[in-house]
């Protein structure tokens, strides 16, 4: 297993926890992104479950959110910093609710993966439209 999987994997286990309650639909959007996204195209889909366990247990540690943080930081190549965002705010969205913890977490994310202000207003505005209810 690749360390860009996995760090890809700990962004979105990390957005879905940031309010203490990781949803049915947030669980299935972190599912469908890795089974569809081409960056994915070669990971082992029955690690999954794995990782995000190992990364729920790093969450609970002391510094645990620092951690996870630092993790994605080292083991993600630049170059998916903003696929990182994207996947995200795609498990932001995906209970259509997103809480104060979880606007807070991404802005700390954006700013961590380097993802300049008018590359993420862009990806933010993908995401209102795919995500989008009448």
């Amino acid at each position: 297993m690749s360390q860009h999987h996995t760090a890809l994997v700990y962004t979105m286990v990390l957005v879905s926890a940031a309010d203490r309650e990781m949803t049915d639909s947030e669980l299935m959007t972190i599912g469908d992104t890795v089974k569809h996204l081409p960056i994915f195209a070669d990971y082992d889909l029955d690690q999954l479950p794995k990782a995000a366990q190992a990364c729920a247990e790093l969450l609970s540690q002391e510094n645990g959110l620092e951690a996870v943080l630092a993790f994605i930081i080292e083991n993600l190549p630049a170059k998916l910093s903003e696929t990182a965002y994207a996947i995200a705010l795609d498990v932001a969205a995906a209970d259509a609710a997103v809480s104060q913890e979880e606007l807070r977490l991404l802005e700390l994310l954006r700013h961590r993966l380097q993802v300049g202000r008018l590359p993420a207003a862009a990806i933010e505005r993908g995401t209102r439209a795919r995500n989008m209810r009448l």
